[in-house]
């Protein structure tokens, strides 16, 4: 199933606010329990402290051997002192197996690995080393072990539990919440901004397609972003123009050979007298074509229209530029611009290549006899015609000015008859200055 655009960008705005939500929430927790155990221990500190002068007092006091019931009884009273004022949640005093010989609070302690904590700090032999904070994770414990001066070697632990995620989520509720509102919000802002900025431009564009689809090549659009949209519009726009030309040339082409018709072809020579271009103007005409045509039947004829098409686009491809330009006017008549430094190798390659290959398309019989026979044009008259020739008519701003593409065409159509002249196929070339001097001709 297909999605929109804008679903997808509201899904990962969706997932975004998911991960930045959990990612602050999770880091606001882990400080804020972090800080309560920090709090703990520097409570627990001080107040362990306290605890360790008192019960040496007490210890210097009491002869334990004697008094062991008051003495214990005195650390008891100390103990519930200590809980009272928030020291620890549950004070015990250890002796030296890992038991506790008094145990004061509410938390249930667990005393696995006791004994091998007091050998640990008995052994250490670190008398500075007074107070060792452990960290029970598997209980979610922090305790406190207090070394003392004492005679039986025990050793006061404070304990209090970590600091649980409810309560600290219950520290941090507010920013969090605050900061899911801040994150919504910002959100809908960006999908607005990125639905205004990103997707109502795509939306023009894609209705745009459709409409050009349909037929409607005079669409423009504008899209005003200052970024790569607004020349996606541009190139948009550029793109509509040239598929109408390109429409036009479709529709005014030749039939048979697709080649760009009269209204393109005036449009080219048009292009070239504005932009001041320099250009030579070659136009053809097949000689004898009719009476071949007559001979041969319409088949004949179109093959050699094609046969013409085909070499005119060789001389381009071999001695032309990818600026030249080939028209069909229809029938026989062919136009080619080109520039004057390659006028002369694409006329003599069309004229070689012509002369050669539509001998291909007579009988073997009207080879040898070098004519066939047909009807006049201007009389009901069996007449004999030579081998189709081709004969170019060449028009250039080079040395005269052209203003027009009927002007162009005039001339041509004064070369073509010198051109046609003879029995063999020639290129003449127009090089008069002005209208009073006379032609001059190249002939093959």
């Amino acid at each position: 199933m297909r999605t929109t655009l804008q679903a997808r960008l509201i899904g990962l705005l969706i997932l975004s606010s998911l991960f930045l939500v959990s990612t602050f929430t999770a880091i606001q927790l882990n400080n804020q329990i972090e800080k309560t155990r920090e709090f703990n221990i520097y409570q627990a500190r001080q107040g362990a402290l306290s605890l360790k002068d008192k019960l040496q007092e007490i210890f210097q006091t009491f002869d334990e051997q004697k008094n062991k019931a008051a003495l214990m009884n005195e650390i008891k009273s100390i103990f519930n002192t200590a809980l009272e004022s928030g020291v620890a949640e549950t004070i015990s005093l250890i002796n030296k197996d890992g038991y506790p010989e008094i145990l004061e609070g509410n938390l249930q302690l667990f005393f696995e690995d006791e004994k091998t904590m007091i050998e640990g700090i008995s052994a250490s032999g670190d008398s500075t080393r007074w107070m060792i904070p452990q960290v029970d994770r598997k209980h979610k414990l922090t305790n406190i072990f207090v070394i003392f001066d004492n005679p039986s070697g025990y050793v006061l632990k404070l304990t209090f539990s970590l600091s649980s995620l409810q309560k600290a989520l219950n520290e941090v509720y507010v920013p969090i919440f605050f900061t899911v509102l801040m994150v919504i919000a910002g959100n809908i802002l960006l999908g607005a901004l990125l639905s205004w900025v990103v997707i109502s431009p795509i939306k023009i564009l894609n209705q745009a397609t459709k409409d050009i689809a349909s037929g409607n090549l005079d669409l423009r659009i504008h899209i005003s972003t200052k970024d790569e949209l607004e020349e996606l519009s541009d190139t948009f726009n550029y793109m509509t123009i040239e598929l109408k030309k390109m429409k036009a040339r479709a529709e005014n082409a030749n039939p048979l050979t697709k080649l760009p018709g009269n209204i393109v072809i005036q449009e080219e020579v048009e292009k070239r007298i504005k932009g001041d271009k320099k250009f030579v103007l070659l136009y053809c005409d097949l000689d004898n074509f009719k009476a071949f045509n007559d001979k041969y039947g319409v088949h004949a004829g179109d093959e050699a229209i094609m046969l013409t098409a085909d070499i005119f686009k060789e001389s381009i491809a071999k001695s032309g530029s990818s600026d030249d330009f080939i028209g069909h006017e229809g029938g026989d008549d062919f136009l080619l611009l080109t520039s004057p430094e390659n006028a002369e190798a694409i006329a003599e390659y069309i004229l070689k290549e012509f002369g050669g290959r539509i001998k291909n398309l007579y009988s073997k019989e009207d080879i040898q006899k070098g004519y066939i026979e047909a009807k006049a044009r201007d009389r009901d008259q069996i007449v004999r015609f030579p081998v189709m020739t081709i004969s170019l008519a060449g028009v250039s701003n080079v040395r005269r000015e052209i203003t027009s593409y009927a002007q162009a065409t005039n001339i041509a159509a004064d070369v073509k008859k010198i051109a046609k002249k003879g029995k063999e196929g020639k290129f003449v070339m127009d090089r008069r200055v002005g209208e009073e001097n006379a032609m001059t001709r190249d002939i093959r």
